[in-house]
């Protein structure tokens, strides 16, 4: 054997050795950067969990006003209901899921709201300790959706932008590493909404 073919077998041998670190690499990181999609996921959850486990305590505070509109509490329980069943598996945060679980909580939003304006015309609801208790704490798991969702978007935007980077591409694309789904705005959410008294 010469001393060429020697070197050429070293030289092989020590790309497949770096190949490989960098695979691994590749992988770990990727795994990381997949882990925290799914831990921002699961604070986006429990945030839109705190706003649902309210509506009950709302709707029972509204509920002591004899006067106040049954087919709004009762949209609201549906609309509740709806929301909480729809959940996605953090493995599979496909644009798809995300929108399908969107236009539940959309569902939700516009019947708080609805029941949020009609309290308007009940001073005495209005007035109630309780029922402002409960305003500003829906109030303030919205302000905490909005940052939960902003951090699952940033996270979601590092991962993707990792998995779509030659040569990780071709490692993520072999062991099944895909893009996930960012929230974006429902549509006509750039519209501010009308209430009608």
């Amino acid at each position: 054997m010469t001393d060429f073919s020697k070197i050429l077998k070293w030289v092989i041998a020590g790309l497949v050795i770096v190949l490989l670190f960098s695979m691994c690499s590749s992988y770990n990181t990727t795994v990381g950067k997949d882990e925290n999609v799914k831990k921002a996921w699961s604070l986006v959850e429990n945030q839109y969990q705190r706003r649902a486990d309210l509506i009950p305590n709302l709707v029972e505070t509204v509920k002591g006003y004899a006067n106040f509109e049954q087919s709004t509490l009762t949209a609201v329980v549906e609309a509740r209901a709806k929301a909480t069943s729809v959940s996605i598996n953090a493995d599979n945060l496909t644009p798809e899921k995300i929108q399908e679980f969107e236009r539940a909580q959309a569902g939700l939003n516009t019947s708080l709201g609805r029941l949020l304006a009609v309290a308007e015309n009940y001073p005495d609801l209005k007035a109630n300790q309780n029922f402002m208790d409960l305003q500003k704490q829906l109030e303030g798991t919205e302000n905490r959706i909005a940052v939960e969702r902003k951090k699952f978007n940033e996270s979601v935007e590092d991962y993707n932008a990792y998995v779509r980077r030659f040569p990780t591409n071709v490692f993520a694309g072999i062991f099944g590493f895909s893009s996930k789904g960012y929230f974006q705005s429902t549509a006509g959410s750039d519209k501010a909404p009308s209430v009608k008294f």
